[in-house]
């Protein structure tokens, strides 16, 4: 994916991610996108050879969670 296709890709899929989180998690928007730019996940996301775009934003919430609260992600298997 080149970086325009993953840009456009981030700006789509952020604020997904951020919304399910936030009702997930009942926290503020500003502390949602603080755990989500400082997380293992986001830089991931960043990376325009992942196929983590192909994720919903619900799973990948999921994942924001779990990295915040135990430090790790399990990675879902490739299909």
């Amino acid at each position: 994916m080149s970086s325009d296709v993953t840009s456009v890709a981030m700006k789509m899929i952020v604020p997904a991610i951020i919304e399910q989180y936030t009702k997930e998690c009942s926290v503020t928007w500003e502390t949602a996108l603080e755990r989500l730019y400082n997380s293992t996940l986001y830089k991931t996301l960043e990376d325009s050879e992942s196929a983590l775009h192909n994720i919903s934003p619900s799973l990948l919430s999921d994942l924001l969670i779990e990295e915040y609260e135990t430090g790790s992600i399990s990675w879902p298997e490739e299909q």
